[in-house]
């Protein structure tokens, strides 16, 4: 570990990796999105605003803990995996809590998170932790709108 990230804080190193899920190898994102998945997936019959309000925390966490490690890693580092974490919270809001639906949201949420159709790529761009959470919030609210109209088409 080099000088600068001896001084992160462990608390927000905790919670902006999405409990380390940041550090596996090849794939962070995609630790960090399934990490979610099986959390809501555990909580027993969480209610539509439950969600949204763990969701609102989750982001307003994610960006002040992307705000400390910008200081310290690199701009938008793989290792902060809170903006999936969000990301794939908000793609899961109001849907119906079966396998096939969630694997729906969860693939789409890491097609839109990696190709980043317009105007998530430029959302990046942002400052600090508000850039680092914003894609992944709209790839979000990208795949949730996704899984709503094709649920609502079957």
């Amino acid at each position: 570990m080099s000088d600068r990230e001896n001084k992160i804080n462990p608390l927000w190193l905790l919670i902006g990796s999405g409990i380390y899920s940041g550090y596996t190898p090849g794939a962070p994102g995609t630790s960090g999105s399934l990490l979610c998945l099986l959390i809501l997936w555990l909580i027993p019959g969480i209610s539509v605003i439950a969600h949204i309000a763990v969701t609102v925390v989750i982001i307003l966490l994610g960006v002040l803990s992307a705000n400390h490690l910008d200081r310290f890693l690199e701009k938008d580092s793989s290792v902060i995996t809170i903006d999936e974490v969000a990301g794939m919270a908000i793609a899961l809001i109001a849907l119906p809590k079966t396998i096939p639906v969630w694997l729906l949201a969860f693939v789409l949420f890491r097609i839109f998170d990696i190709f980043k159709p317009p105007p998530i790529r430029s959302l990046e761009f942002l400052p600090g932790g508000i850039g680092v959470m914003a894609d992944d919030i709209v790839a979000g609210i990208y795949s949730n709108l996704c899984c709503q109209i094709i649920l609502w088409m079957i």
